[in-house]
């Protein structure tokens, strides 16, 4: 299947399975598992995932095209997606095929959900302190720890779990694991999603004396640190795709409503001074998509994107706060109503600056970088 291909069978999907409404605000477990197993059926969740392995083989620029698409419908649904596809891909990377192929062909089919569980209650954006522990024992590893703000952590079968094997040592000692919820030592908290991305179905989950196979240690300490941060360059990337997707898709619901509603015996969009907003956000949109294009580019081309994906989630979360806000402003008191997406997609956009990174150590690690991106 060809990237065009995929692109149509997205807004396929949309079409017949996400719906415009405040029912996304009330999105259950059962109807989550339905719809992600249709996205599976459509093929999105084996974007990166080798031909040979089931999957389409397409590149992260497919993977950023089809997160935009997603996210302009519903941003937790575009990021419950995503990370399934992610420990898909991962999965297929990492892990020998055979071991790989417990999971593989469930989250391929949307009959298992994955995450990545990197968050814990003490440990954010400082990725490095996480207390979650893997001991030695005849076998594989004995994993205890809690995981707390995981996309896909109320209901995922399989996770990719990254725990200290070194206490104190920080990021040298760092190693990430396979971890299945169906097995003994695993248990799900009963931590409740945001309401705005209700359907990211966020959550978390302890581990207690949870063993992990020797085979199932898919980052070993001393390359796992690394790995995971190149991953979340990826994600600060996509992330900024989602939204621009957001700010896409509430500047078509805008133009398209100022069409047709009428003030003072003409359109909306007669009026000079309402046109600008929408003019306004045009312009933002359009440079945040370049700015997406671009990193997307560098990570195919197997670049080092950390300080380009730092800015474009930056600049691209900055933009989706101001210009959806003011893009519902510019329906009046309908862009409050439940039919339309905008007051959902204003709320995502916060989720947006806090995931896989803030914004404020965004601009930490950027003006880190000023002296060699200026060339001095």
């Amino acid at each position: 299947m060809n990237e065009e291909q995929l692109t149509a069978r997205t807004r396929e999907f949309i079409g017949l399975h996400v719906v415009q409404s405040a029912d996304l605000l009330r999105t259950e477990p059962a109807l989550g598992r339905q719809r992600l197993q249709a996205a599976a059926c459509a093929g999105l969740t084996g974007i990166q995932v080798p031909e040979k392995l089931g999957g389409s083989g397409l590149s992260f620029r497919c993977k950023a095209n089809i997160a935009t698409i997603l996210a302009g419908a519903d941003f937790g649904l575009a990021m419950s997606w995503i990370n399934t596809h992610n420990v898909a891909a991962d999965l297929a990377r990492w892990l020998d095929q055979p071991i790989a192929n417990t999971w593989l062909p469930g989250l391929l089919s949307g009959q298992m959900i994955g995450c990545t569980a990197l968050t814990e209650p003490l440990a954010g954006s400082d990725f490095s302190a996480i207390r979650t522990v893997a001991t030695r024992v005849p076998g594989g590893w004995r994993l205890d720890g809690e995981k707390s703000w995981i996309i896909n952590g109320k209901i995922a079968d399989v996770m990719l779990v990254y725990a200290q094997t070194q206490p104190g040592q920080g990021a040298p000692g760092i190693a990430c694991f396979v971890v299945d919820a169906r097995r003994a030592g695993f248990e799900r908290d009963s931590q409740s999603s945001p309401s705005s991305v209700a359907s990211s179905f966020t959550g978390g989950f302890h581990l207690k004396a949870y063993i992990a196979h020797e085979a199932e240690l898919i980052h070993p300490p001393g390359t796992a640190f690394s790995r995971a941060l190149a991953s979340i360059n990826g994600a600060r990337v996509y992330v900024a795709a989602m939204c621009c997707g957001m700010v896409a898709e509430s500047l078509r619901i805008a133009n398209e409503y100022g069409q047709s509603r009428l003030t003072f015996g003409k359109s909306l969009a007669s009026h000079q001074g309402w046109r600008w907003s929408l003019a306004d956000a045009a312009i933002d949109l359009h440079a945040a998509q370049l700015m997406v294009a671009q990193a997307s580019a560098q990570i195919d081309a197997g670049k080092d994107a950390q300080d380009l994906a730092a800015k474009t989630k930056v600049f691209a979360t900055r933009m989706a706060q101001r210009h959806i806000a003011a893009l519902m402003h510019a329906l009046g008191a309908q862009g409050l109503r439940d039919t339309y997406p905008l007051m959902r997609h204003l709320q995502a956009t916060q989720v947006a600056t806090l995931t896989d990174g803030s914004t404020e150590m965004l601009l930490e690690r950027i003006s880190k970088n000023l002296n060699k991106t200026l060339g001095q």
